[in-house]
């Protein structure tokens, strides 16, 4: 089992069993307890119908570093996509063997300047409104202003294959109107472990 997955498994149990919050493995990659990224956490419940393998029950993330390190980031994402995920009930002990779980790693933002960058198979995008000038592109501030609206959609998601459905979903999760709110996107990549 990948180092990354295992710490989300172990994290998760260990929550949901005994309400504790575990420290990063020891034997974790040095990378992973050095580097700084957003991470998104996404847990699935497996089963088998038809063609469908797994049901999401959480994703939660974050898009920028907020913790001292990768490993620390995938720990409380892990938690909050268990727990705080308001889609779904919070996941409880008789859940846990049907569960299988996948960690992004994002690489930093980067503003778009032309729809033709994007890519949907390639590229995340992030949505975001504020009082913007649109010479500008420095949004990502530490303290949010409280009528910023973000949406965020992971790269390769099945049924998503061109930019401006992409751009179009984003939007409709950070409840942007296109005709009386502007706002810029972003992209980024991802390293997905599952």
């Amino acid at each position: 089992m990948n180092p990354l997955i295992f710490l989300t498994k172990s994290v998760v149990e260990e929550y949901i069993k005994n309400g504790k919050i575990i420290k990063p493995l020891r034997d974790l990659p040095e990378e992973f307890l050095e580097r700084k990224a957003g991470v998104f956490v996404t847990i699935n419940t497996k089963y088998k119908i038809r063609d469908t393998k797994y049901e999401l029950r959480g994703c939660i993330g974050t898009y920028l570093p907020t913790r001292k390190n990768i490993a620390e980031e995938i720990i409380y994402n892990a938690i909050a996509a268990a727990t705080e995920d308001y889609r779904f009930n919070p996941i409880k002990k008789e859940d846990l063997p049907y569960l299988s779980y996948t960690v992004y790693i994002l690489s930093e933002p980067k503003l778009v300047k032309d729809i033709k960058e994007l890519d949907p198979k390639k590229y995340g995008i992030i949505v975001k409104t504020e009082g913007f000038s649109p010479f500008s592109d420095v949004i990502f501030n530490p303290s949010p202003k409280p009528y910023q609206k973000t949406g965020l959609l992971l790269p390769d998601l099945k049924g998503i294959d061109t930019a401006e459905k992409q751009i179009s979903i984003a939007r409709q999760k950070a409840g942007i109107n296109p005709t009386t709110e502007q706002f810029l996107i972003y992209k980024f990549t991802v390293e997905k472990y599952e």
